[in-house]
């Protein structure tokens, strides 16, 4: 316990991983930058089977179900709906691979 090695609070116990309440400024940007690309992805699907004559049910679904980032409300772009949350949100930063999940949906008047 003592001499070079001696252990510190964060040792003895607590959170090994802090994640901060909210995202930063930063963060917000790569997430709205995220979205966008996916957008730009599908849009470019989409161009491309048209000039074949073709088209995919699921770009055709997801064109129609999910949001583009323009369309969505902040509220939905950094936060999900969690059940078991306070105020039924929590931020989508705290969602395991939440940078190569989408959630762009979240239940009605949540």
């Amino acid at each position: 316990m003592f001499g070079p090695f001696k252990t510190t609070s964060p040792l003895l116990g607590g959170l090994l991983w802090k994640i901060p309440w909210r995202l930063s400024a930063p963060q917000k940007a790569r997430q709205r930058k995220r979205l966008r690309a996916v957008d730009n992805v599908i849009a470019c699907i989409d161009t491309a089977l048209k000039k074949q004559g073709s088209s995919l049910k699921e770009v055709e679904r997801w064109k129609k179900e999910m949001p583009t980032e323009e369309e969505m409300r902040p509220k939905d772009k950094y936060t999900i709906f969690d059940r078991k949350e306070k105020r039924y949100r929590k931020g989508i930063h705290k969602l395991p691979k939440w940078t190569r999940v989408s959630q762009r949906i979240n239940p009605p008047g949540f």
